[in-house]
């Protein structure tokens, strides 16, 4: 598998190295702004990407559409690790699927965190049962990320808010006044070099359950994403998938 990275920050480094020990062959660094000496180019082009499989792009939200058009344009699979984006979501889709692209999207491709998601999923479906328990999500991120609340932070409220019933409304600001009961408050910390900590709290007057998910390392993301750029190429795919298709194909649908 040839390889392209695009954002060559922590986990692009990360990326480079993991794929070295996998064997695999990175054959383009592309980073705008690192004057690492393995960034192969400053931009994304036919001539910066060529004998390019795959691209594992973990970039900047401010050029995410760009660079996801620039790819299908191109004719190269991607893996899109940028988070931040996703209210162009329908705009890329049809993109996408106008010029058979490939491309694969999550805000987190730790495999921890899609065991987490699925948990997560039942446990709400389950806490219908049981009205008298709110529930809350918080994640904590280094004070070097760019989006707040993360997209991993987000994906975990969707999931609540799609199987708990008396849930239907996400609010990821500061409370300043009593919150609804409908609304599931999604708060966010930024503090030091945390690579992700991500917890729902299920509270009622008698007891608390609380579902949490620590990353210890980067190492869970990057590896991640490698396996999703090997799942995309694999069949030659094409569309616009996120990590649930691969979940799916790991735990089974």
């Amino acid at each position: 598998m040839n390889i392209g990275i695009v954002g060559f920050g922590k986990m692009g480094k990360r990326i480079y190295d993991l794929a070295h020990e996998s064997s695999y062959c990175v054959k383009a660094v592309i980073d705008s702004f690192s004057d690492d000496s393995r960034v192969t180019s400053k931009s994304i082009d036919k001539s910066s990407l060529l004998d390019v499989d795959v691209v594992i792009d973990f970039s900047a939200p401010v050029t995410a559409i760009e660079n996801i058009k620039k790819y299908v344009d191109l004719s190269i699979p991607a893996v899109i690790g940028t988070t931040g984006w996703y209210d162009k979501l329908d705009e890329v889709n049809s993109y996408v699927k106008e010029n058979n692209g490939s491309i694969l999207y999550s805000g987190n491709f730790s495999l921890g965190v899609a065991a987490l998601l699925k948990i997560v999923s039942y446990a709400s479906k389950l806490m219908n049962a049981l009205p008298s328990y709110d529930v809350a999500v918080h994640e904590i991120h280094h004070n070097k990320k760019a989006d707040s609340p993360s997209g991993t932070g987000l994906m975990v409220a969707e999931e609540i808010v799609k199987n708990l019933d008396r849930k239907d409304k996400i609010d990821c600001e500061c409370q300043h006044e009593k919150i609804e009961p409908n609304v599931l408050h999604l708060s966010s910390s930024r503090v030091g070099s945390i690579p992700g900590i991500h917890e729902v709290i299920f509270d009622s007057d008698v007891d608390t359950i609380t579902i949490s998910h620590s990353a210890r390392s980067r190492d869970g993301f990057a590896s991640g994403a490698l396996r999703a750029a090997k799942w995309l190429i694999a069949e030659k795919r094409a569309g616009l998938f996120s990590m649930d298709d691969l979940i799916n194909n790991i735990f089974g649908e």
